[in-house]
Protein backbone atom coordinates (compact mmCIF):
# COMPACT_ATOMS: atom_id res chain seq x y z
CA UNK A 1 0.00 0.00 0.00
CA UNK A 2 1.29 3.47 -0.89
CA UNK A 3 2.04 5.84 1.97
CA UNK A 4 -0.06 9.00 1.58
CA UNK A 5 2.91 11.09 2.71
CA UNK A 6 4.94 9.74 -0.23
CA UNK A 7 2.05 10.38 -2.63
CA UNK A 8 1.69 13.87 -1.21
CA UNK A 9 5.35 14.62 -1.81
CA UNK A 10 5.37 13.15 -5.33
CA UNK A 11 2.24 14.97 -6.52
CA UNK A 12 3.19 18.29 -4.91
CA UNK A 13 6.72 18.17 -6.31
CA UNK A 14 5.50 17.20 -9.79
CA UNK A 15 2.94 20.01 -9.98
CA UNK A 16 5.44 22.48 -8.57
CA UNK A 17 8.10 21.59 -11.15
CA UNK A 18 5.69 21.18 -14.06
CA UNK A 19 2.57 23.20 -13.25
CA UNK A 20 -0.40 22.54 -15.50
CA UNK A 21 -2.23 25.49 -17.06
CA UNK A 22 0.61 27.85 -16.15
CA UNK A 23 0.68 31.00 -18.25
CA UNK A 24 -1.88 33.41 -19.59
CA UNK A 25 -5.01 33.12 -21.70
CA UNK A 26 -5.32 35.16 -24.90
CA UNK A 27 -8.76 36.60 -24.10
CA UNK A 28 -9.94 35.76 -20.57
CA UNK A 29 -13.48 36.56 -19.46
CA UNK A 30 -12.47 36.87 -15.82
CA UNK A 31 -9.21 37.72 -14.07
CA UNK A 32 -8.37 37.95 -10.40
CA UNK A 33 -5.21 38.23 -8.34
CA UNK A 34 -4.23 36.60 -5.08
CA UNK A 35 -1.56 37.44 -2.53
CA UNK A 36 -0.37 35.71 0.61
CA UNK A 37 1.49 38.38 2.60
CA UNK A 38 2.64 35.77 5.14
CA UNK A 39 5.03 34.13 2.67
CA UNK A 40 4.87 36.32 -0.44
CA UNK A 41 2.96 33.97 -2.76
CA UNK A 42 1.33 35.87 -5.65
CA UNK A 43 -0.80 34.62 -8.49
CA UNK A 44 -3.05 35.80 -11.27
CA UNK A 45 -5.90 33.55 -12.34
CA UNK A 46 -7.73 33.83 -15.65
CA UNK A 47 -10.91 32.10 -16.79
CA UNK A 48 -12.64 31.69 -20.12
CA UNK A 49 -16.33 30.93 -19.75
CA UNK A 50 -18.95 29.43 -22.01
CA UNK A 51 -22.13 30.43 -20.24
CA UNK A 52 -21.54 29.17 -16.72
CA UNK A 53 -19.01 26.49 -17.75
CA UNK A 54 -15.27 27.05 -17.30
CA UNK A 55 -13.83 26.27 -20.72
CA UNK A 56 -10.25 27.30 -20.02
CA UNK A 57 -8.21 28.44 -17.07
CA UNK A 58 -4.66 29.59 -16.53
CA UNK A 59 -2.58 30.94 -13.68
CA UNK A 60 0.66 32.83 -13.48
CA UNK A 61 2.78 33.99 -10.59
CA UNK A 62 5.27 32.84 -8.03
CA UNK A 63 5.10 31.07 -4.74
CA UNK A 64 6.06 28.10 -2.67
CA UNK A 65 5.64 24.51 -3.81
CA UNK A 66 2.33 24.10 -1.97
CA UNK A 67 0.86 27.27 -3.49
CA UNK A 68 1.94 26.49 -7.04
CA UNK A 69 0.90 22.84 -6.85
CA UNK A 70 -2.48 23.78 -5.41
CA UNK A 71 -3.10 26.22 -8.28
CA UNK A 72 -2.01 23.60 -10.81
CA UNK A 73 -4.23 20.84 -9.43
CA UNK A 74 -7.12 23.26 -8.97
CA UNK A 75 -6.98 24.35 -12.61
CA UNK A 76 -7.03 20.73 -13.74
CA UNK A 77 -9.99 20.04 -11.49
CA UNK A 78 -12.21 22.91 -12.59
CA UNK A 79 -11.94 22.76 -16.38
CA UNK A 80 -15.30 21.82 -17.84
CA UNK A 81 -17.17 22.36 -14.58
CA UNK A 82 -20.01 24.78 -14.05
CA UNK A 83 -19.71 27.74 -11.70
CA UNK A 84 -22.03 25.89 -9.28
CA UNK A 85 -19.82 22.79 -9.33
CA UNK A 86 -16.75 24.96 -8.73
CA UNK A 87 -18.42 26.60 -5.73
CA UNK A 88 -19.17 23.16 -4.26
CA UNK A 89 -15.59 22.01 -4.88
CA UNK A 90 -14.28 25.17 -3.20
CA UNK A 91 -16.30 24.39 -0.07
CA UNK A 92 -15.17 20.74 0.00
CA UNK A 93 -11.52 21.69 -0.46
CA UNK A 94 -11.74 24.40 2.21
CA UNK A 95 -13.46 22.01 4.62
CA UNK A 96 -10.78 19.38 4.03
CA UNK A 97 -7.77 21.63 4.67
CA UNK A 98 -9.43 23.26 7.68
CA UNK A 99 -10.54 20.00 9.32
CA UNK A 100 -8.66 18.19 12.05
CA UNK A 101 -6.11 15.57 11.06
CA UNK A 102 -8.39 12.73 12.19
CA UNK A 103 -11.14 13.59 9.69
CA UNK A 104 -11.07 11.32 6.65
CA UNK A 105 -11.14 13.37 3.42
CA UNK A 106 -13.86 12.73 0.84
CA UNK A 107 -11.70 11.18 -1.88
CA UNK A 108 -14.68 10.66 -4.20
CA UNK A 109 -15.51 14.37 -4.23
CA UNK A 110 -11.95 15.68 -4.20
CA UNK A 111 -10.01 13.23 -6.37
CA UNK A 112 -6.32 14.17 -6.62
CA UNK A 113 -6.94 17.25 -4.48
CA UNK A 114 -6.96 14.94 -1.46
CA UNK A 115 -3.15 15.15 -1.41
CA UNK A 116 -3.58 18.52 0.29
CA UNK A 117 -5.11 16.88 3.36
CA UNK A 118 -1.56 16.80 4.70
CA UNK A 119 -1.43 20.59 5.14
CA UNK A 120 -3.92 20.27 8.02
CA UNK A 121 -0.99 19.26 10.20
CA UNK A 122 0.80 22.52 9.34
CA UNK A 123 -1.60 25.43 9.95
CA UNK A 124 0.80 28.01 8.48
CA UNK A 125 0.75 26.12 5.16
CA UNK A 126 -3.05 26.08 4.87
CA UNK A 127 -2.98 29.64 3.52
CA UNK A 128 -0.54 28.52 0.82
CA UNK A 129 -2.92 25.75 -0.24
CA UNK A 130 -6.04 27.93 -0.30
CA UNK A 131 -4.63 31.02 -2.03
CA UNK A 132 -5.50 29.82 -5.54
CA UNK A 133 -8.96 28.77 -4.36
CA UNK A 134 -9.77 32.17 -2.88
CA UNK A 135 -8.48 33.78 -6.06
CA UNK A 136 -10.77 31.49 -8.06
CA UNK A 137 -13.69 32.43 -5.85
CA UNK A 138 -13.02 36.12 -6.53
CA UNK A 139 -12.94 35.46 -10.29
CA UNK A 140 -16.19 33.50 -10.15
CA UNK A 141 -18.08 35.77 -7.75
CA UNK A 142 -16.88 39.26 -8.54
CA UNK A 143 -15.16 39.02 -11.91
CA UNK A 144 -11.91 40.39 -10.63
CA UNK A 145 -10.07 42.14 -7.90
CA UNK A 146 -7.32 41.12 -5.54
CA UNK A 147 -7.70 38.78 -2.60
CA UNK A 148 -5.32 38.24 0.28
CA UNK A 149 -5.05 35.45 2.81
CA UNK A 150 -4.57 37.91 5.68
Amino acid sequence: MIDLRDLYQEVILDHNKRPRNFGQLAAPDRTSEGFNPLCGDKLTLQLTLDGDVIRDVAFDGSGCAISKASASLMTESIKGKTIGEVRELFVKFQDMVMSDTETVPDTDALGKLVVFAGVRAYPARVKCAVLAWHTLRAAVETSGGTVATE
